[in-house]
């Protein structure tokens, strides 16, 4: 299949090639799948992307939080990663003005170098959507920005006039990949979508085959529902990462989430 058959009005509406590329690897997967590899050393890592690689789109990091980092043994990593047709997704949460967030894609991890996608709060601007954008330009790369419209924790302060605040600034901004939703709730990222129209993507955390409250104030809800609901990409953590068998787990988030866009 084809992914501007499988996409359709998303894929003819796209508007960073970026999307398309996501869309590209997510048809070849068959998974609407992000796994958030929520793992602290490189040798975790690397044996939880063996593990479930086939079965995923992208790869959530916080590159921060990796206790044995070095950049020769990220390289490696991000290179099989590539190798496994996968999107990298630096989970940074960018919230700075945009001369310092450009800044903050070098530094010591260079996170320009090698993250296709990062997030950012618009709370400063979409000025920062400019910075991050020159600091992939300076790598001779390109990349794409999801901002937080929605959070799935209780008690996050995005409220709705917030939510439209930051949908009405990315919807028109060329470096914007799309928006990050609450997968929580179904009729969050209904609506949601509403608001966004086709042109850009919605990737929701938030989601679980196995639905209801988690740890520290995390709710999930259904990823095929998520899906029908206009969620282009379901991120999942602990639900793969946590499962006795990762490889299982993954693939079955991937056949509901792939079962979820054909049917949408």
């Amino acid at each position: 299949m084809e992914a501007s058959d499988a996409w359709n009005k998303r894929w003819e509406a796209s508007t960073l090639p970026m999307a398309r590329t996501f869309m590209e690897v997510a048809t070849r997967k068959k998974s609407l799948v992000c796994l958030a590899a929520d793992k602290y050393t490189m040798a975790e890592l690397f044996e939880l992307l063996e593990a479930v690689g086939p079965s995923i789109a992208a790869l959530k990091t916080h590159v921060d939080l990796i206790d044995d980092w070095n950049m020769e043994e990220w390289g490696r990593f991000c290179a099989r990663a590539q190798a496994m047709d996968l999107l990298i997704f630096e989970d940074r949460k960018f919230a700075d003005i945009g001369k310092i967030s450009r800044k903050q894609m070098g530094g010591i991890y260079n996170i320009k170098e090698w993250s296709d996608l990062v997030t950012a709060h618009l709370i400063s601007g979409p000025d920062i959507v400019d910075g991050l954008q020159a600091a992939w330009a300076e790598a001779s790369r390109e990349g794409g920005v999801l901002l937080l419209a929605q959070m799935s924790s209780r008690g996050n302060l995005l409220n709705p006039e917030y939510t439209s605040t930051v949908v009405e600034a990315g919807r028109v901004h060329p470096g914007v990949f799309g928006f990050i939703g609450n997968g929580s709730n179904a009729d969050s990222v209904r609506e949601l979508r509403s608001k966004v129209g086709e042109g850009k993507m919605i990737w929701t955390p938030g989601v679980n085959l196995a639905t209801g409250d988690g740890e520290m104030g995390q709710r999930y809800g259904d990823p095929y529902e998520a899906v029908m609901a206009g969620s282009d990409c379901i991120i999942v953590g602990s639900g793969i990462h946590g499962s006795d068998d990762p490889a299982a787990a993954a693939a079955a988030y991937a056949e509901a989430s792939w079962k979820g866009l054909m049917e949408r």
